[in-house]
């Protein structure tokens, strides 16, 4: 008997990519794979040939505007609609839902038709779309038994298992690498909507490294529209520099690097925690629930990387760059700390209770 496995995702990086991964994982396993998200996830998993990808226009639920709102509302009920006629004509063995709102529709039709639906959730605090979802699903799937905002009658639904990253991470060859830090090679990612604030910000920073001594080259994702304003300054101040827009290829970026400075997805701080890289963690402080918060505190408190927040990156990043650059044993603990954690085994895991949730009677 064939398996059918439909992957649910929301459409920014921090969700397509787990999903791209965890399709790619279940196709080299024999299972026929689909996988749906928004326009925004389509764009990013178009050009992947191997994907049989459909498109769910979906929309967050916007409180703040009542139009908007009642719009929002005929939205995700159309994409409920649109995601029932779907599993009518093609009912999968069981959906895998990623996360984000996109998710959302095609579990609840999921539900409707007692098709057996699991979630997963990378982040430390439970999104909204999961947090709904969750007294219909079989299992949620979490990357850490400390997530927060789930209910004690659900407990016995939570499942750890960590993070789901690329293969070519978990297989990278240069995890072992020796990090040399007599010069910095810092990579600067503002997430799949590249920060502003980054832009704005950060190279006034690294221009201050440079002057006080510091041997510095620059990796930085940027918006298109971005380029030419980073281009100039560096050039300007004479910084060895690169600048990018958003890729899939990251992996070849953070293997020159030895300093991270980024965002607060649960994703980029999985690869980066299990490609053993220190980073800076800046979270963006308007993101859902808090959630990369959230996520930078917890990985900051394991003594993974660095927690700076957004207003402070004026008066602090200068610093706490420096005191690393001159004080190796900082360097040092964190990549001992991360050392102590691998997901390499996580598809060995996902795998077993896959087949476990596939055998169970609804």
């Amino acid at each position: 008997m064939i398996k059918k496995i439909l992957i649910a995702t929301g459409g920014t990086g921090g969700h397509i990519f787990p999903a791209y991964s965890l399709a790619s994982h279940l196709m080299s396993k024999n299972f026929t794979v689909k996988l749906t998200t928004d326009e925004r996830g389509f764009k990013y998993l178009k050009n992947y040939k191997n994907l049989s990808l459909i498109k769910i226009p979906s929309s967050p639920l916007i409180k703040r505007n009542f139009f908007k709102f009642l719009l929002s509302i005929l939205i995700v009920n159309f994409s409920i609609l649109k995601s029932l006629l779907f599993l009518l004509f093609n009912r999968p063995s069981i959906i895998f839902g990623m996360g984000g709102y996109s998710s959302f529709p095609i579990c609840i039709a999921a539900s409707i038709l007692r098709i057996k639906f699991v979630i997963y959730e990378n982040n430390l605090i439970i999104g909204k779309a999961n947090k709904y979802l969750l007294p219909f699903a079989k299992k949620i799937f979490v990357s850490n038994k400390e997530l927060e905002g789930i209910k004690q009658k659900y407990n016995n639904k939570v499942i750890e298992i960590g993070n789901i990253v690329r293969d070519e991470i978990i297989n990278s060859n240069f995890v072992n690498r020796k990090i040399n830090f007599d010069n910095i090679k810092l990579l600067i990612l503002g997430g799949s909507q590249a920060a502003k604030v980054f832009a704005d910000e950060l190279p006034q920073i690294i221009d201050q490294l440079k002057k006080s001594g510091i041997s510095i080259k620059v990796y930085q994702q940027c918006q298109i529209k971005q380029n030419d304003q980073l281009s100039q300054f560096y050039n300007k101040a004479n910084i060895d520099y690169e600048i990018f827009n958003f890729t899939d290829n990251i992996v070849d970026y953070y293997s020159r690097v030895n300093l991270v400075i980024t965002r607060s997805g649960a994703s980029v701080l999985g690869e980066l925690l299990n490609l053993k890289i220190p980073f800076i963690s800046i979270p963006l402080p308007t993101s859902a629930e808090n959630h990369q918060y959230k996520n930078a505190e917890f990985f900051s408190k394991k003594g993974y990387g660095y927690l700076l927040e957004e207003r402070d990156i004026q008066n602090k990043l200068y610093d706490l760059i420096n005191l690393i650059y001159n004080d190796k044993s900082l360097i040092n603990k964190i990549l001992s700390n991360q050392k102590q954690h691998s997901d390499k085994d996580i598809f060995k895991n996902l795998d077993t209770h896959i087949e476990k949730i596939l055998n169970e009677k609804n």
